[in-house]
């Protein structure tokens, strides 16, 4: 599965025992974790990965995504980092009551494992970060998305400040590989891969499949 960046999707096992309202940039690595470990009591539904470019419209998003599931689920879980929402999300949440989300500031930091990501924040001070996805999507989401397809002069004053481009792989894929390291290239900026797999976001679905939150954020 290869979600559109622009679209939502939804996902679903059949008995719809737990809902995960995640983020469409989620979408490909929650449904090989779904497949590969068997487990059957999820339901997932995504909204748009570029709404990273506009994270003001994330928390009423999902607040809409809450109430539409909360009398269809026995629990629900939003796999959603702050994401450049300024808190506004964890509000929507401790409002709506009794949903959590996954640990950590955005995907990067989960990913990477979020201690592992605060003990390097000194050293990726200057780090611009990608995944699989935003690899996979770099044209759409980035070069496209902030304009830099038509204005290329851009890129100096959105990414002058940055000296590398790190590459969180969460899979093995020569692929993907050159996707990032060709936009370190037109980036300006040096490149670094690490293999983190799924990091933290593996163990939060583990544990929600068996509905016991793992390093929930905001809980009643």
């Amino acid at each position: 599965m290869t979600p559109d960046p622009a679209n939502t999707f939804d996902f679903q096992r059949g008995t719809g025992g737990v809902l995960l309202i995640a983020c469409g940039a989620l979408g490909r690595e929650i449904v090989e974790l779904i497949e590969f470990n068997r487990w059957p009591h999820f339901d997932v539904q995504c909204l748009p990965a570029i709404w990273h470019n506009t994270p003001a419209k994330i928390p009423e998003a999902v607040r809409e995504k809450i109430r539409a599931g909360k009398d269809k689920y026995d629990r629900i879980f939003v796999l959603y980092g702050d994401c450049g929402t300024g808190g506004l999300l964890d509000m929507v949440l401790a409002e709506e009551g009794g949903v959590e989300r996954i640990g950590g500031p955005h995907c990067y930091s989960f990913f990477s494992g979020n201690a592992l990501f605060e003990a390097r924040a000194d050293e990726d001070m200057t780090a611009f970060f990608l995944t699989d996805y935003l690899a996979r999507h770099f044209d759409k989401l980035i070069w496209e998305g902030l304009g830099l397809a038509k204005h290329p002069e851009l890129r100096d004053m959105y990414f002058g400040n940055y000296t590398k481009l790190v590459y969180f792989a969460q899979t093995d894929d020569t692929k993907l590989d050159i996707m990032a390291e060709t936009a370190a290239a037109r980036l300006g900026l040096t490149y670094e891969r690490r293999k983190t797999g799924y990091g933290d976001l593996a163990a939060f679905m583990r544990d929600a499949q068996d509905h016991r939150p793992r390093n929930p954020v905001a809980s009643t």
